[in-house]
């Protein structure tokens, strides 16, 4: 029995980290540049009002939840456009009759955007350095937070990228469903802050639980447990395979 075709899986691998490196300086600037106008509007202008939540400055409680919501975003465009583009222009085709397994296939795409959404997270925790000074309580879980969210949300996009037959719908869910329901899922504010029964319905927003494990990392707190945040990331990583799996062996949207 032959292992992983190893050369395959780096020569998609960096193909996609070299489309990353021609745009590096917009991939770069943008997100810093996002993260600092959040901070001057909400850690500046909001924060002057509404100092401390849970005992933790307000300018750094906003930190964890901009990261994720940055994460989130990249990993679903980087993944979503990385294997749109092959269906997009017919290359996919090549690929597909290429000796490379769907389990190839998809480290290697996944592997990459989830490269860059960790670059970008890290980006934006060294921006907050210049706002705000922020400690982290348990890196090494932090570390494995960015690294388990970032691949699962790249899973995410890379089916997005599979079911979507145009730009447009490159676009739908992540503008009109994981932008909103990240910024009602408390990536500024306690959900503890509201009243019910919204806290109650909020906590069927699934991005609840990701930027509240998040924070945990950093402050040792959260809005839920952190082993409902754990069994969240590992619930929808495994779904997001099964559902790859799923469209690799039917060849949904990829072969006809």
């Amino acid at each position: 029995m032959s292992g992983p075709n190893l050369r395959a899986i780096w020569a998609i691998y960096t193909f996609e980290l070299h489309r990353f490196r021609r745009t590096l300086l917009t991939g770069l600037l943008v997100p810093v540049i996002t993260t600092s106008l959040y901070f001057v509007v909400f850690g500046g202008a909001i924060g002057s009002r509404m100092t401390e939540i849970d005992g933790i400055p307000y300018a750094a409680f906003i930190v964890p939840g901009l990261i994720m919501m940055s994460m989130f975003t990249e990993s679903i465009f980087n993944a979503s456009f990385g294997i749109y583009m092959p269906k997009f222009t017919g290359t996919i085709y090549e690929l597909l009759s290429a000796p490379v397994s769907a389990a190839e296939t998809v480290t290697a795409y996944v592997g990459a955007a989830a490269t860059k959404a960790f670059i970008v997270g890290i980006i934006i925790f060294a921006t907050a350095h210049l706002f705000v000074d922020i400690s982290v309580a348990h890196p090494v879980a932090m570390i494995a937070f960015m690294v388990l969210i970032a691949i699962s949300f790249c899973l995410f996009g890379f089916i997005l990228g599979i079911w979507a037959q145009s730009f447009e719908q490159l676009q739908v869910i992540p503008m009109l469903i994981i932008m909103p329901m990240t910024f009602l899922g408390g990536a500024f504010y306690s959900i503890h802050m509201l009243a019910d029964p919204w806290r109650t319905i909020t906590l069927f927003n699934p991005i609840v639980y990701l930027i509240s494990g998040f924070r945990w990392t950093f402050f040792g707190k959260g809005d839920v447990g952190i082993e409902y945040s754990i069994a969240f990331i590992a619930a929808m990583l495994a779904l997001c395979l099964a559902v790859v799996g799923w469209m690799f062996r039917s060849g949904y949207r990829l072969k006809k």
